[in-house]
């Protein structure tokens, strides 16, 4: 989870359009026009997990309406999630943190630990007692180890495909380290990217090179 900006384009103007139509004959959220803005403002990875190797989109409420439509067709509180994250979180963590007003990265550190399968576990470290970072944490634990058979075989998926896009980014962290200087450049663009909001996994990406910013001080800049 990092901080996403909610900005204003041209399709979050048709979405919010639509949210208005949509709530004046009590109808759906769920438009076209909601999924293609969310799409874009989370960068097509769900907002909680960032695995964008999603096969089921949904639309997750921040703030559950539980009949209130004021909260059901606000926008300020639709969120793009996977449905292993949507129905994990459900009504049971509350509140999280809005990740399009804060830095959830100065909030929790995301750090993956240990090696080769046998010990390695994801560690969400609080960096700040509120009880909405607590919540958040422990959805966090619930999302990536489950609470039901069903979510543990879930969660064991996408904590396989975490592993894999850890690997590849260190790969490339170890190319730059090893390159010659004029190879550095195309390097430092790869890692921009892979450093960049759209990234899947980014808080952990993030994470390691703040917990090596002496290795990688010029790396560091491409994350504060």
């Amino acid at each position: 989870m990092i901080k996403m900006e909610r900005k204003r384009t041209s399709k979050s103007d048709k979405a919010i359009d639509s949210l208005k139509r949509e709530k004046m004959k009590n109808g759906s959220y769920n438009t076209p026009e909601v999924n293609a803005a969310l799409k874009e403002m989370f960068h097509g990875k769900c907002y909680i997990c960032e695995n964008k190797q999603i096969t089921s989109y949904q639309i997750e409420h921040l703030i559950p309406h539980r009949g209130n439509v004021d909260l059901k067709y606000d926008w300020n509180n639709l969120f793009l999630a996977c449905a292993h994250c949507n129905n994990t979180k459900l009504g049971k963590f509350e509140p999280i943190i809005d990740c399009t007003k804060e830095d959830v990265e100065a909030l929790i550190a995301f750090r993956r630990k240990g090696y080769f399968g046998t010990d390695e576990k994801l560690v969400f470290d609080m960096l700040d007692c509120r009880i909405e970072i607590q919540n958040t944490v422990e959805l966090l634990q619930e999302i990536y180890y489950g609470s039901t058979p069903q979510k543990k075989m879930e969660a064991t998926i996408l904590r396989r495909i975490l592993r894999r896009e850890l690997s590849e980014f260190k790969e490339y962290v170890r190319e730059y380290r090893e390159a010659e200087e004029e190879e550095k450049e195309d390097l430092k663009y790869l890692l921009k990217q892979q450093l960049g909001d759209s990234s899947p996994f980014a808080a952990f990406k993030r994470w390691l090179i703040r917990d090596n910013r002496e290795a990688y001080p010029e790396l560091s800049g491409y994350i504060d």
